[in-house]
């Protein structure tokens, strides 16, 4: 039994360390707001610097953001109670990338 809850643990290191490896460049010249939820009407938690990258943990459906990368209603989770507009992080694709939140 001790083989096996050290492989489970394994499996998940893995898991979690793979999809957090992964980060996306924000719109050049742009200083992206972080937003408490997945919309504009949340609070503004903070402000990413220039050239920022981030994480993507899950996405969310949210209000539809017109932006750099176009118009899009997918908001990016980056952090506990941090979302960014999808239409400003270069995901290459215009659907989900990532799993949706809970």
């Amino acid at each position: 039994m001790a083989g096996l809850a050290g492989a489970l643990v394994f499996v998940v290191g893995t898991t979690t360390s793979a999809s957090a490896s992964t980060l996306y460049q924000v719109a050049p010249n742009v200083r992206l707001n972080v937003h408490r939820g997945p919309g504009t009407s949340y609070q503004i938690v903070k402000v990413l610097p220039y050239d920022a990258k981030v994480n993507i943990y899950c996405q969310s459906p949210g209000t539809t953001v017109s932006g750099y990368y176009g118009t899009s209603s997918i908001w990016d989770n980056i952090g506990p109670d941090q979302f960014v507009s999808d239409a400003y992080v270069n995901t290459g694709s215009d659907g989900y990338i990532a799993g949706r939140c809970a």
